[in-house]
């Protein structure tokens, strides 16, 4: 069963890395660096007819010194009509997927706000969440449902922005949304009003948190909602909430129970839901499912496992894992995008050791083991883009570093370890933090120097060698050849398990039988005997 979700985990980094044409991040434009993002407003109408859109964006900036010459992203599919600047008119050129404001005197250091014009047909997605774009389809009554991919693609797929994973909007996002008036929309953060008009009805939804670019998005359908009360492992109240077709109406208690049961495992090893203050929801989407912020995608269609005889959801849990990772820790290039995805990954395989013991879970990744391809460094080089970095092993390998992260410092150390980092103000929120955030972190709360294990497993393809010779009187010695520190190792010998602080040295043992080493499979490994 586990076997199955991670290789369904797997096949999701593996189609994604190869059907990905949009992509997002890579180096920072010089124009955009001195630009701090404080807050979007996107005001648009949908035309379900034409699938199309039209509207408005305003972004609210700080400048760090004065400039000429403003930038913005945003996909070619899309006409410009006007931009204003503080409130002016303002000349500009759009190509390339840059809008570039041309000012007549410099904008001075501070805050400034710049409001965009625009509307046209958005890129659609070919096969969503693989293919980033929108997906105009209906459901099985006939209603319109459209759903917003953007992972890859980022922001700019249909708001200019600065699309760059570095900056996050510190002050959060307003959406004002326009749909006929039969459907509803489902957005992050709180919903603040529904005003109808006609034919038409306007949503408001607002975030007052930090939010990555590909989080600030919105589903659009004939749900119904579904709102139970909860309260939070610090004793926070808020609400867990479903967004549901209508014709699924009869699967959404169910859903909600299983939903909670996820909730409380994830408070467990990751501290209090990050976004207590708004509300912990998910949303029914005809694609698979994606970690939004506030209101997670899912489109597993009700398609449950089982773990220690109760009724689990993969997709449910993987992606609302990315509520802890990947949305209150972000990391600030694509580089380290393996924080998402592998600690996520990670955590899933938690679940199954609160459910179905330690044992299950430690089978979890003697087959996941099998999936990882060393083809790249999971941690490849600065100034990467999305594309590029989306690669398999950030899930599988990431998470199997993690898993052996844990057995090299023990878990009296590593469990209150990832806690803390996951609910320091130092890494979370408006903190953005990359590999070596992480590394340091951990090499201090362990008190070991763990940087050549995050460089061996992160930053080459290379595996632990170890190196296993026969000594005169049934004696062998083990020695690490490649690593410049200690680490514990079991070895089966004939007398039973020893336990070892293996070392470049080497390690003597005794046994009557060729020893076996690392059993249990805590490392990605290559085993040299003679």
């Amino acid at each position: 069963m586990m076997k199955k979700i991670l290789i369904a985990l797997l096949l999701i980094g593996s189609v994604a890395s190869h059907a990905q044409t949009l992509t997002s991040g890579g180096k920072l434009k010089p124009e955009q660096a001195i630009m701090d993002i404080r807050h979007y407003t996107i005001q648009l109408g949908i035309d379900f007819n034409q699938h199309a859109i039209g509207g408005s964006t305003t972004i609210d900036f700080i400048l760090s010194k004065p400039t000429r010459v403003l930038l913005f992203d945003l996909m070619d599919d899309y006409s410009v009509q006007n931009v204003l600047v503080n409130g002016k008119m303002q000349a500009f050129e759009f190509s390339n997927k840059l809008i570039t404001v041309h000012l007549d005197k410099d904008l001075p250091e501070g805050r400034a706000s710049v409001k965009v014009f625009y509307g046209g047909k958005p890129h659609v997605a070919r096969r969503p969440p693989w293919d980033d774009g929108f997906t105009w389809t209906k459901d099985s009554t006939g209603h319109q449902w459209m759903a917003i991919t953007a992972e890859g693609a980022g922001g700019k797929l249909y708001f200019p922005c600065k699309d760059h994973p570095s900056d996050e909007p510190n002050e959060g996002v307003d959406l004002i949304i326009t749909v006929p008036k039969d459907l509803v929309v489902a957005g992050p953060g709180i919903l603040q009003s529904i005003k109808k008009h006609g034919e038409t009805a306007t949503f408001h939804w607002k975030t007052n948190y930090t939010i990555n670019n590909y989080s600030i998005l919105f589903n659009v359908g004939d749900f119904q909602p579904f709102i139970r009360p909860f309260t939070t492992v610090n004793g926070t109240k808020t609400t867990v909430q479903f967004y549901v077709l209508k014709e699924h109406a009869d699967k959404a208690e169910h859903f909600l129970d299983i939903f909670e049961k996820t909730i409380h495992e994830q408070e467990k090893y990751f501290g209090e839901y990050p976004f207590a203050k708004e509300k912990i929801a998910m949303v029914e989407t005809p694609h698979l499912g994606m970690e939004h912020q506030t209101m997670v995608a899912y489109g597993n269609k009700f398609r449950y496992t089982k773990i220690g005889g109760e009724d689990y959801d993969w997709l449910m849990h993987h992606e609302f894992g990315h509520e802890w990772w990947g949305n209150k820790v972000t990391a600030k290039d694509w580089a380290d995008y393996w924080i998402h995805e592998g600690i996520c990954s990670f955590g899933d395989a938690l679940y199954t050791r609160e459910l179905a013991g330690e044992a299950a879970y430690n089978k979890i990744f003697q087959q996941s083991i099998f999936g990882i391809e060393n083809k790249l460094p999971v941690v490849q080089h600065p100034d990467m883009d999305e594309e590029a970095a989306y690669i398999n092993d950030i899930y599988s390998k990431g998470a199997f570093f993690m898993h052996t992260l844990r057995y090299v410092i023990g878990d009296s150390l590593f469990f209150p370890a990832l806690k803390k980092f996951v609910t320091s103000p130092q890494y979370t929120y408006d903190n953005l933090v990359n590999t070596d955030d992480v590394e340091q972190f951990f090499t201090k709360e362990s008190g070991q120097n763990l940087k050549p294990l995050f460089d061996l497993y992160l930053r080459t393809t290379a595996k632990l060698e170890i190196h296993v010779q026969a000594k005169p009187g049934n004696k062998y010695l083990i020695q690490l050849t490649n690593i410049g520190i200690p680490l514990p190792m079991d070895v089966v010998t004939d007398s039973g398990i020893k336990h070892i602080l293996a070392n470049g040295k080497g390690v003597t043992i005794e046994s009557k039988t060729v020893p076996v080493v690392d059993p249990e499979v805590f490392y990605i490994k290559r085993v040299v005997i003679e």
